[in-house]
């Protein structure tokens, strides 16, 4: 048995014989290209509440999804049991469900390996003992509790994945992938004269154990949380109105993936349906405004040696200098638009289709200094992290609610505020962006991001930006300054 075979083997109990023939059923009825997709997944997780642990688990999943393309035509079939004759029952499916003129196709397989490693861990985090994951809760809940007497409530959960993937395509390539993850997250309850404010931290990424030390600890991340927590007691409501606003660099990059990413995702802008459809090489944003996705950055959440169809990731330029430049390109998408594939088709699990998805989005640094950019704001809103939201692909509307903002009066950040909301669009944004600084900071490892019933981890980002106007929705209502 050749190399090649042993794994396939060892690890779906197959052989690249086997492929061949699944892959001949799933084109036998029609098609332009298939795919099969393995995965073998193991999992662990702790909630720790009240400083009892609730629960903590192990597991393993396996299976197998195969697609079929037929022009803009998919069919597509999962199943959990990878027996070779249950994975071609899977196939015929999938071929029926996208059959076009039939044919049987012969396709000889080559292994074909990833451009880039971007996460070497030695030691998954599954590797490791189930004590040494229980200190690092048991360690983020004292921490938290420690903060201030006023913390009343602590939640603390850690989860870890190893996925093991197979992507076998009609094209011959065979790639396979081993991809980490993990993330340790911690949600802390104030409570002070019958009033209650919550707080929520986290850190992780594509790493092992060893990150969590020095700024990713599980005393750092318990003491982010305790501390938003702490500084909402002492809010004010929100002001209401127009005005200059201020996002911190980080995670309220989110409103940029949201508001904006989505927005440039190939499917919804083949279908016309996107605020951003046929307008590459216009001007969408100011010209301080460079965002890319790029799924190569060492470590990240969103990162991937390869993307769920096995094209090798990219750093993806979408808006340049505030021109529209490119959109984020999945197989079925490029093919069906003449445009390359950027690596961004991912999916949730064997049991999904993919779909053009964000990996790590983010804007680029400028060169203006955050201390200036907030000296330069006479009323304003700094937002510093944010909860939920909602965004509407086809105009790029948006409402955020900001978890954690402030006040800037006279060039100050002074009094913290609550109930703040942000509500836009992304393409009015990004073209009122006035001022972009030079310390552009990823977000600590958290994200998630949903589309169509799928979840993915993704990573997002940006330095400090001043937006010249944007509505915040409050209740505390100011007058409303005039922009020329």
């Amino acid at each position: 048995m050749e190399i090649a075979d042993r794994f396939f083997f060892e690890r779906y109990g197959l052989t690249s014989a086997d492929l061949e023939r699944l892959l001949a059923a799933a084109l036998s009825e029609g098609g332009d290209y298939a795919d099969l997709y393995f995965e073998h997944t193991t999992t662990s997780s702790i909630l720790v509440d009240e400083s009892l642990v609730k629960s903590a688990t192990e597991g393993v999943a396996a299976g197998c999804g195969v697609r079929v393309i037929a022009g803009e035509q998919t069919g597509y079939a999962y199943s959990e049991d990878l027996a070779p004759d249950r994975i071609l029952q899977v196939a015929k499916i999938a071929a029926r469900i996208a059959s076009g003129p039939a044919r049987v196709s012969t396709v000889g397989l080559r292994a074909a390996s990833a451009d880039h490693n971007l996460y070497p861990v030695v030691h998954a985090p599954t590797d490791h003992e189930l004590g040494e994951k229980l200190e690092l809760v048991a360690r983020a809940d004292r921490a938290a509790r420690a903060y201030d007497p006023r913390i009343g409530q602590v939640r603390v959960t850690y989860a870890d994945q190893v996925r093991h993937v197979l992507v076998a395509g009609s094209d011959g390539r065979i790639v396979t992938d081993r991809q980490p993850l993990v993330r340790l997250s911690v949600f802390a309850i104030a409570r002070q004269n019958g009033q209650s404010q919550s707080g929520s931290s986290g850190a992780g990424g594509r790493v092992d154990l060893d990150f969590f030390q020095g700024d990713h600890s599980p005393e750092h991340v318990a003491q982010e949380a305790a501390r938003q927590a702490i500084v909402q007691l002492g809010a004010r409501e929100a002001p209401a109105g127009e005005m200059e606003v201020v996002l911190a660099p980080g995670w309220p990059g989110i409103l940029l993936h949201e508001a904006v990413g989505h927005g440039l995702e190939a499917d919804f802008n083949r279908k016309g349906v996107s605020a951003f459809s046929g307008r590459i090489g216009q001007r969408v944003a100011s010209q301080l405004c460079t965002v890319v996705d790029d799924g190569t950055l060492p470590g990240r959440r969103g990162s991937l040696n390869v993307d769920d169809e096995g094209e090798p990731t990219r750093n993806t330029v979408l808006i340049e200098r505030g021109i529209l430049r490119g959109y984020l390109e999945d197989k079925l998408s490029a093919d069906l638009t003449r445009a390359t594939r950027t690596g961004n088709g991912r999916r949730e699990s064997y049991q999904h289709i993919p779909m053009p998805r964000m990996t790590n989005t983010y804007m680029l640094a400028g060169q203006d200094d955050p201390e200036e950019i907030i000296r330069s704001v006479r009323h304003g809103l700094y937002a510093v992290y944010f909860g939920g939201g909602q965004v509407d692909i086809t105009s790029g509307k948006f409402v955020f609610s900001a978890s954690e903002a402030y006040l800037i009066e006279d060039g100050k950040v002074t009094a913290p505020v609550r109930g703040a909301t942000l509500i836009g669009d992304g393409p009015t944004v990004l073209r009122r962006v006035t001022a972009v600084g030079h310390d552009l900071r990823l977000d600590p490892g958290i994200g998630t991001c949903g589309k169509e019933g799928q979840s993915v981890p993704v990573g997002v980002g940006i330095p400090t930006i001043k937006v010249s106007r944007l509505t915040v929705g409050g209740t505390a209502p100011r007058a409303v300054t005039s922009f020329l």
